[in-house]
């Protein structure tokens, strides 16, 4: 609930921001004992997460200043402006942090793939099945290891698996 800022001062809420920031991107958070006279403790864990939420949002997304503007539509204006300019300011830096977060989930990388469509005509349980299937042949590379992995799937599975890489793609080319 990111309209809990209205109740701290704007120069409060911008040193606030910042070090919500610096939280985000792995530096000391803000810390509690220096507004727990403003928010009681759920008050203040539900306004960090908002915050710490709000700024991956607003730069995952590559959000415009009125988009951003709009997402704080619940705080009065100067407070709104005072998020803002800590989002101007620091968007780079929370694109980098969020950018090595997702580099360091894994470390494997795909090096070479090879795909063949086959048609299964009929199966154990089904004398006539005639689906085709199409089995994916992937090298992946963990460290130093060359590690084969294979899958068959349908029509369904094979587009849902086109429907996630194509949005991650999305993902990956707004992060640039």
């Amino acid at each position: 609930m990111v309209s809990l800022l209205s109740g701290l001062p704007v120069t409060d809420c911008v040193k606030l921001c910042h070090r919500v920031v610096d939280g985000l991107c792995g530096r000391d958070p803000p810390c509690r004992a220096d507004y727990s006279s403003t928010w009681s403790l759920e008050e203040w864990l539900e306004l960090l997460n908002s915050l710490t939420a709000f700024f991956r949002l607003a730069v995952g997304n590559n959000s415009s200043d009125e988009v951003v503007l709009a997402g704080l539509s619940g705080v009065g204006s100067s407070h709104a402006e005072a998020v803002l300019s800590v989002l101007r300011a620091r968007r780079d830096e929370i694109r980098r942090a969020l950018l090595d977060r997702t580099n360091s989930i894994s470390s494997a990388t795909l090096q070479d793939f090879d795909w063949q469509l086959k048609l299964a005509l009929s199966s154990d349980k089904i004398s006539s099945l005639h689906t085709p299937l199409l089995s994916l042949s992937l090298d992946v590379r963990e460290n130093t290891a060359l590690r084969p992995v294979t899958m068959e799937m349908n029509r369904e599975e094979l587009n849902t698996l086109i429907s996630s890489l194509e949005a991650a793609n999305k993902v990956v080319l707004q992060l640039k």
